[in-house]
């Protein structure tokens, strides 16, 4: 029922890809890392209202989130590193660094669907 066409709506994830030193004009390493995701990818599945006591038992009650994204699409690579644009269209900083809304609080697969919490960013 979660996976019915009609309850799917567009979002966009960058997976991680990994870190990048940040170097100082004379070509030195500063100790300061730049996180780096691959480009947005558009994907369709069902987002759930904010937080309610049916999502909170599939995580336990100790981890915070505020939406559920349900999927049916099984190799799905989203995980626990990824970033998300949700509520706005994939933007960049000057650096190429995306300017998400939404970050993975934790990902549960199951035989038929993949669940994945995710937390709003202030």
């Amino acid at each position: 029922m979660r996976a019915l066409s009609r309850n799917k709506r567009v979002f966009y994830y960058c997976l991680y890809v990994g870190k990048t030193a940040i170097v100082d004009e004379d070509n030195y390493e500063t100790g300061d890392y730049i996180l780096t995701y691959e480009q947005a990818t558009p994907m369709k599945a069902n987002i759930s209202a904010v937080k309610g006591d049916s999502q909170i038992e599939i995580f336990g009650s100790d981890i915070s989130y505020d939406s559920v994204i349900v999927t049916d699409d099984l190799s799905c690579p989203i995980d626990e590193n990824s970033v998300l644009f949700v509520d706005k269209l994939p933007e960049y900083d000057s650096m190429g660094v995306p300017l998400y809304d939404y970050i993975v609080s934790k990902v549960s697969r199951s035989l038929n669907s993949i669940a994945i919490a995710i937390s709003r960013i202030k």
